[in-house]
């Protein structure tokens, strides 16, 4: 550390040296520091950041030792291989290991799929690729070929990530340079690629159970293709165990259950999975099982009625002519992703189950609708009013959906 001394300063006593660095304090903003790296027969000047570690971006650092020489090394590659770096993504491995083939069927049978075809999950056979023994890709292009995989497309969960030892890009097959943070990993599957390579990686993300650590909480279509199932084990086991005995439960859905019996159910999902024992030996009272249906639909991070649907979902609820109203709702739900419309499809069904039995749990479509609205639709903003000025459309949207269930879905 040198104090406060200018860039030419700096610049003399780094002169020759390649890679030879020091720190110094700013002439124009006292209490700021800046990194002179002599790299290039230059000096580059970087201003660093200071919480307890060093870091650059993404990058964190315990010293300033360890940034200075993963700087020069990103530097180096940058400069000696820059062409090569930016023709690496032209012919990835990628390509040639079942995904691509994958995703363009994915996309036709998506194109030829009119809208008013069901949108049920299809399960499809491909056939055997030969794969490439290159890292764990060998492991996860054998998951693409599974038979049973439902065809719900998911995007990686990428996030920076650092590798202990050499590691090569699952995408382009190059090596990941650099001390820290050399790329990124999807937390869901484990795909390994560099960060300039995870804008060209598919939606193909086959999540592996061993990364899944809960039930609750999880994102629904993660939760999907991990379990392998058409929807969330939690709606189909709990749909059944209330239609077999509970739908003439008065107050179905509107009267609460034990919370702490409800956390009990949560727990037994997060731990057991679809082995999970919900029946009435073990829960009597159906309003828990009620309540642990509805936990699940609130603890989603992504609603079932999408963030990105919830603005054309109230617009549409909006629409005074039945007719028009019925046909925007209709437009809107095939934007929805499958997993989503799925799970949405088949509630609906259940519900409109429930109301057929009015007369004994006193839960018609509206009824539901207001204990439903709030529960599968959430503002993308945090904002309370604006969540209680969209309550009634909330309802309102629930209520059509049950009603019309079969004409919608």
């Amino acid at each position: 550390f040198h104090g406060i001394i200018s860039r030419e300063q700096a610049d003399e006593i780094l002169a020759g040296v390649e890679g030879a660095y020091i720190l110094r304090e700013s002439q124009r903003q006292p209490g700021c520091y800046t990194l002179a790296l002599r790299f290039g027969n230059q000096t580059l000047n970087y201003r660093l950041f200071y919480d307890g570690k060093h870091f650059v971006g993404e990058k964190r650092f315990e010293s300033i030792h360890d940034l200075v020489t993963d700087g020069l090394i990103t530097l180096y590659i940058e400069t000696k291989a820059s062409e090569y770096i930016s023709k690496m993504t032209t012919n990835p491995i990628y390509e040639h290991i079942g995904y691509a083939t994958l995703l363009r069927e994915k996309v036709s049978r998506r194109l030829s799929r009119t809208k008013n075809e069901s949108r049920k999950a299809s399960v499809t056979s491909e056939e055997n690729t030969p794969v490439e023994k290159i890292t764990s890709l060998v492991r996860r292009a054998a998951l693409t070929q599974n038979d049973n995989q439902f065809n719900y497309e998911k995007a990686h969960n990428f996030k920076v990530h650092t590798f202990r030892g050499p590691h090569w890009c699952e995408y382009c097959a190059n090596f990941m340079w650099g001390l820290i943070a050399q790329g990124v990993r999807c937390s869901d599957c484990g795909l390994n690629v560099h960060k300039q390579c995870s804008k060209y990686v598919p939606n193909d993300c086959q999540p592996d159970l061993k990364r899944i650590k809960r039930v609750y909480c999880c994102d629904l279509t993660t939760l999907v293709k991990a379990h392998n199932t058409q929807r969330p084990m939690v709606v189909d086991s709990c749909i059944r165990e209330i239609e077999a005995r509970g739908l003439k439960s008065e107050g179905l859905y509107r009267v609460s259950g034990f919370t702490e019996h409800i956390e009990d159910v949560k727990m037994a999902f997060d731990r057991d999975g679809d082995k999970a024992d919900i029946s009435a030996n073990i829960y009597p009272d159906i309003n828990i099982i009620a309540g642990a249906l509805k936990l699940y639909f609130r603890d989603l991070p992504i609603p079932v009625i999408t963030y990105d649907t919830y603005s054309k979902f109230i617009e549409a609820a909006k629409i005074s002519n039945p007719d028009e109203r019925l046909e925007a709702i209709h437009e809107v739900l095939m934007l929805l992703p499958a997993a989503h419309y799925e799970t949405l499809r088949y509630l609906m069904i259940h519900l409109k189950k429930v109301t057929l039995h009015e007369k004994e749990n006193f839960m018609n479509a509206e009824n539901l609708g207001i204990v439903f609205g709030p529960t599968l639709m959430r503002p993308p903003e945090d904002s309370t009013l604006a969540t209680l000025n969209d309550m009634r459309y909330q309802k309102l949207i629930v209520q059509i959906l049950i009603e019309n269930e079969d004409v919608l879905f």
